[in-house]
């Protein structure tokens, strides 16, 4: 089965902060686990593609690129997105349907926007989806606090279907890279 990492704005102004947005939820843990799932992929011979959001850091300096603090194989694939949504606009679809992908594991931030439209897009694009349910985060809104949005989304997202393909959430130090799909249909 060919599968992908897929890494979505993981940032680092976005997972730093700046001066108008504070840092993303338990960002430390969220870096060992992008790394933790970075070193699974590899083991794997899994196809890693990191997403950038243009809207970060004005879309450059170092601010825009991935986190320093991320171990981004210099074999990875990268796309740069203007919109919420990691396939509007880029040639992400193109480019997993090029490989055969059939799983796709997501990772990054921020919780309620970029991945979830991710994770419901792919869904619907014929592939099956494992978000990290430990390696993805945010940042409080005035509703909700990151941690309580993150804890919405995995459960929402955990069984999301749409006939053929759904997503399930697992954590970081389980075998992502061996899909437990089928154990649902």
């Amino acid at each position: 089965m060919n599968q992908t990492l897929l890494i979505i704005d993981a940032q680092q102004e976005l997972m730093d902060g700046n001066q108008e947005e504070s840092a993303v939820f338990n960002k430390e843990q969220l870096i060992r686990n992008i790394n933790l799932v970075i070193e699974k992929a590899r083991e794997r011979n899994v196809l890693i593609i990191c997403i950038r959001d243009l809207d970060v850091a004005g879309g450059q300096g170092e601010g825009f690129q991935v986190h320093n603090e991320i171990n981004v194989p210099t074999e990875a694939v990268i796309f740069d997105k203007a919109a919420t949504n990691s396939f509007h606009g880029t040639e992400l679809l193109n480019h997993l349907q090029s490989q055969e992908i059939e799983h796709i594991v997501v990772m990054g931030c921020a919780t309620q926007h970029c991945i979830d439209s991710a994770v419901r897009t792919a869904t619907i694009s014929g592939f099956d989806v494992t978000l990290v349910g430990d390696g993805h985060s945010t940042t409080d809104n005035d509703v909700l606090s990151a941690e309580q949005i993150i804890k919405h989304h995995n459960k929402t997202l955990h069984g999301h279907y749409n006939v053929e393909h759904f997503s399930v959430v697992r954590n970081a130090e389980e075998d992502l890279f061996n899909p437990t799909h089928d154990s649902y249909r």
